[in-house]
């Protein structure tokens, strides 16, 4: 829990899980006994596990790193013939139980199969796709299409994250198209699950009767189910659809209020509406306690504005990327001296550290290549905890999902401070893009992740958007797990399939009882079911069922979402 740390450990805590596992060999007699039989060529160690915020750990697991497919297939059959688990780890840039459930016993039966040592490798594919492995990193794999003139539209802001992670979770930017913009050949404004043309993953062969490497095109039924599997599959390799590179321009302000920014739909101003009509790529940043949020407008340029700083490499905010000493010395307040009062002292300077800071580093207007100001997040950044839902609805309709949502959390924001309660010490962030439509992908036949969050409604044909909702607080706040229940509810309950409807973000915080998230029965098992519709969530869960019949990949977490 949060209240263990002091200040200095918090801090030293945050900046130790930015960095990779340790890859210290196993003792081989101690493996010998606890692993027996366990394949000689696949490196094995013991190791922890820590998601981003550290709150789901687990220490001294038996992990291993395999150099090629083949080991990851060995290694799974180990675990099949032994009773073991296996769990896919990346970058571990994730907050929700996917890959361990909070609360899982140390001598739990589990292997983690690290993909970021070896599956990492990259080649053009064709004029227009790639091929990787889905331990690569985000950075790596835009860095590498950028080479050869190549980009995506959107992507999410760090950089760090494995391919296979962000695949397995429907990973997305933000970005629609500006008002008379046509999406150009071999990009998608949806998410980066919506680029795979081919994968392959490691599936249970009756003929063979053992686990091994299957490839699924993109129009076969069976990889519906694993371009976002939630980790219910392990995939080795990918080949995704590009297209060519575009240069950007990132214009940050913070002197729109709120109340102008998210003001009700048909008012006139700087409305988020008008920034997305204008450049089709917008993203808010809304500090709690203040009045005037980031607000970051990227658009396409292809040659730079007089104004604009020429960046040649990401992550442009060093103000943000490092926690500097009046944020640090606030937080540290809060987490060891249980100061949460403080929240909107620490608002507001994390409000004039953005605003200071886009000055003193010359950021506020950058222009370069797309992966430059795609990517401005680094792994030292503070580390936060977030919730997260997508609300589909028509483009016509995001300002009224904006409105209404900033309003009722605004009022409850401020309802809770008059009671001395301060649940929410981060930030609100929105982002909008569109949905995961296939043909973007321009294969015949291809077909929708089924269990992504932008996955189309067939009875809903003028929803083309999503509005990305996230609200952000340090881990162990007081109050922030019956806070965001009410913001859950009040999303259910106001966005109930009318004009909108929304569906959770997979890796963040959802199903939030009073008391902690990932735990209403009735989310668990009504809701976020229902929000796929029972033939899509039905057809998902029978063929991950299907491909992993003895359930080597998943968890008890999994077992109760899927249960």
């Amino acid at each position: 829990m949060i209240d263990e740390f002091s200040r200095r450990g918090f801090l030293r805590t945050a900046a130790a899980l930015a960095a990779l596992p340790v890859l210290i060999p196993a003792d081989p007699a101690v493996a010998a006994q606890e692993l027996p039989d366990f394949p000689a060529e696949v490196a094995l160690y013991r190791s922890a596990y820590r998601n981003w915020v550290g709150e789901i750990t687990a220490d001294g697991l038996w992990a291993c790193a395999p150099a090629t497919p083949d080991q990851v297939v060995a290694a799974v059959n180990w675990a099949w013939r032994h009773g073991w688990r296996v769990r896919a780890r990346g970058a571990s840039h994730g907050w929700s139980p996917l890959t361990i459930p909070r609360g899982m016993p140390s001598d739990t039966p589990v292997l983690l199969v690290d993909t970021a040592p070896h599956l990492t490798g990259l080649s053009l594919e064709s004029p227009d796709s790639v091929r990787a492995g889905t331990g690569v990193t985000l950075e790596a794999l835009l860095t590498h299409l950028e080479e050869h003139g190549l980009g995506v539209t959107a992507a999410p802001a760090p950089g760090n994250l494995t391919l296979g992670g962000a695949l397995a979770i429907d990973a997305h930017g933000t970005a629609i198209p500006a008002r008379g913009e046509q999406r150009p050949p071999g990009h998608t404004y949806g998410s980066l699950s919506n680029l795979v043309l081919s994968l392959t993953a490691v599936v249970w062969d009756e003929a063979r009767g053992a686990y091994a490497l299957r490839t699924y095109d993109r129009d076969e039924a069976d990889c519906a189910a694993l371009l976002t599997h939630l980790g219910r599959s392990l995939v080795t390799e990918v080949v995704l659809r590009v297209g060519a590179n575009t240069d950007l321009r990132c214009v940050s302000r913070t002197d729109i209020p709120a109340a102008e920014l998210f003001a009700a739909p048909g008012t006139e101003g700087r409305t988020f509406e008008s920034f997305l009509d204008r450049t089709g790529r917008v993203e808010a940043i809304w500090f709690a306690f203040t009045e005037f949020p980031w607000l970051k407008v990227w658009s396409v340029s292809p040659t730079r504005p007089l104004t604009s700083r020429h960046v040649r490499t990401p992550y442009n905010y060093p103000f943000s990327d490092n926690v500097p000493r009046p944020v640090a010395d606030l937080v540290g307040r809060m987490v060891s001296d249980g100061a949460w009062y403080l929240a909107p002292v620490l608002g507001n300077a994390q409000y004039d550290l953005a605003a200071l800071g886009l000055v003193a580093t010359v950021s506020a207007d950058l222009w370069g290549p797309s992966k430059n100001t795609l990517l401005y997040l680094r792994p030292t950044t503070l580390r936060i905890a977030t919730n997260g839902c997508a609300v589909l609805t028509s483009r016509s309709r995001v300002q009224r999902v904006v409105a209404e949502f900033t309003a009722f959390y605004r009022e409850r924001l401020t309802a809770y401070a008059a009671r001395g309660r301060f649940p929410v010490n981060g930030s609100v962030e929105i982002r909008v893009t569109g949905l995961d439509d296939p043909a973007d992908v321009g294969t015949d036949g291809a077909r929708t992740p089924l269990l992504s969050a932008l996955r189309p409604r067939e009875d809903r044909p003028e929803w083309d958007t999503a509005v990305w909702l996230n609200i952000l607080t340090l881990p162990g706040t007081p109050y922030a797990e019956a806070f965001l229940r009410e913001i859950e509810q009040f999303v259910l309950r106001t966005f109930d399939g009318g004009y909108a409807m929304p569906r959770v973000e997979w890796s963040k915080g959802w199903a939030y009882t009073d008391e902690a998230a990932w735990s209403d029965d009735e989310v668990l098992g009504s809701v976020v079911p229902g929000s796929f519709g029972e033939t899509g969530w039905r057809e998902a869960s029978g063929t991950l069922d299907r491909l992993d019949p003895h359930g080597v990949f998943g968890n008890a977490f999994l077992d109760r979402l899927f249960g």
